[in-house]
C-alpha cells in the first residue's frame, strides 16, 4: 500500500510539472523512482521515457486546445533529435549505474540553474539557424536517449531562443518534442519495458496524467516565473543527493 501511495504521489507531481512548465517533470521522475520506489537506473530511465510519453501526450492535447502547439516547426526540431535518442537509448544500458546517477544529478542540476537564471520572455521572430537548430536538437535526443528524461527543460529555452515562439507555444510545442524523442528511446528500449513493474508503473502513470490536466490550469492562474522558480529550487536539491549518492 505505501508503495502504491508513493507512486501515485510522486506520478501527480511530476504531472503537474509536465502540465504547468511543459517539461521537467521527467527530472524528477526518474529519483523518484530510483529513491522512492526502488528502481535500478536503468530501469528507472526506461521507466521515465514509458511515464513521460504518456503524460506528455496528455499535456500535449490539452495545450493543442488552446493553439499552443505549433506541429511543423516541433516537428522539425524533434526530427534532429531521432537519431541521437535512439542511440542513447542503446548505450543506456552499458553505462554503470554510478556513471548513470552521476551524469543524471549533473545535467538535473543545471536544468535547475538555467531555470533559476532564465528569462524566457522573448517575443517575436528570431533568425532560425539550420545548423544550430540540429545542434540542439541532436543534443536533447541524446540526452533523452540516455537519460530517459524527455528533455522539456531544455527544449523551451531553446525553442524560444533559437526559433523566437512565444514562452505558451514554446511550451506546448516542447511536449509534441519530448513525445518523439522519448518515442525514438524507447523503441530501442523494447526489451527492457518487458520487465518493468507494472503495478508501480501503471498507477504512477495515471496520477502524473491527472496531474499534467491539473498543470495546464496551474498555469493559467500562476505565473510561470513563479513556478519555475519553485520547480528549479527543488530540481537542485534532489541533483545535489544524486550526486552525492554517486560518488559515495
Amino acid at each position: 500500500m505505501s508503495t502504491l501511495i508513493l507512486a501515485l504521489g510522486a506520478g501527480a507531481v511530476i504531472g503537474l510539472a509536465l502540465g504547468a512548465l511543459g517539461g521537467g517533470g521527467s527530472v524528477l521522475a526518474v529519483p523518484a523512482l530510483m529513491y522512492l520506489l526502488g528502481f535500478s537506473p536503468v530501469g528507472a530511465t526506461t521507466a521515465s521515457l514509458v511515464i513521460v510519453t504518456l503524460t506528455s501526450v496528455t499535456a500535449m492535447v490539452a495545450h493543442a486546445r488552446d493553439g499552443n502547439v505549433r506541429w511543423r516547426t516541433g516537428l522539425l526540431f524533434a526530427a534532429a533529435g531521432i537519431g541521437p535518442a535512439m542511440l542513447g537509448g542503446a548505450l543506456a544500458g552499458r553505462i554503470p549505474a554510478a556513471v548513470l546517477t552521476a551524469a543524471f544529478a549533473v545535467v538535473a542540476g543545471e536544468a535547475a540553474l538555467r531555470m533559476l537564471r532564465s528569462r524566457l520572455a522573448a517575443e517575436g521572430a528570431v533568425p532560425v539557424r539550420p545548423g544550430r537548430v540540429a545542434a540542439v536538437g541532436g543534443g536533447l535526443g541524446a540526452v533523452t536517449g540516455v537519460l530517459g528524461v524527455g528533455g522539456g527543460f531544455l527544449a523551451v529555452p531553446a525553442l524560444v531562443g533559437v526559433l523566437g515562439l512565444r514562452m505558451g507555444n514554446a511550451v506546448g510545442t516542447s511536449l509534441l518534442v519530448i513525445t518523439v524523442n522519448s518515442l525514438a528511446a524507447l523503441a530501442t528500449r523494447a526489451g527492457t519495458v518487458e520487465g518493468l513493474d507494472w503495478e508501480v508503473v501503471g498507477p504512477f502513470v495515471g496520477a502524473a496524467i491527472l496531474g499534467a490536466w491539473d498543470g495546464k490550469r496551474l498555469s493559467a492562474k500562476v505565473s510561470g516565473h513563479t513556478l519555475q522558480r519553485v520547480f528549479a529550487l527543488v530540481l537542485l536539491m534532489v541533483a545535489a543527493f544524486m550526486l552525492i549518492d554517486a560518488l559515495l
